[in-house]
């Protein structure tokens, strides 16, 4: 995987790690990624969450990433190298969202004459 690439992880991407560099390259994607993923393990297993993060050490066996699974309150935690690959599965929540689009709505309707403007979040569900 890029660089380029990893600044532009998308819903739906599956990505597999075909040597140790690009793993690591992969891990900090899925670390920026503000969705949940699915991490494709070498023993066949497959565990979904939010990979909160990350601690990487010189040796992939030494190297760790940290995760709240989908549904569970516990937090899990793996090796670097135990992961084959990760499915970038959840919707990434940030996605298009940036402070300047905020920022452009709030000038846009203060401009219209709008008073006590408000703009909520968008809900999660």
């Amino acid at each position: 995987m890029s660089t380029a690439m990893a600044k532009t992880v998308r819903q739906g991407v599956v990505w597999k790690a075909e040597s140790e560099s690009d793993l690591r390259e992969g891990i900090e994607a899925a670390f920026d990624y503000r969705g949940d993923v699915t991490l494709l393990l070498r023993n066949g297993a497959r565990v979904e969450g939010y990979l909160f993060d990350r601690r990487p050490r010189a040796a992939l066996e030494e190297s760790q990433v940290r995760l709240l699974p989908t549904g569970r309150r516990e937090k899990m935690v793996f090796r670097y190298s135990d992961i084959a690959g990760i499915e970038f599965s959840g919707r990434d929540m940030a996605a298009g969202k940036r402070w300047q689009d905020w920022v452009r709505r709030y000038a846009e309707k203060k401009a219209a004459g709008e008073k006590d403007i408000r703009l909520e979040p968008e809900r999660l569900d």
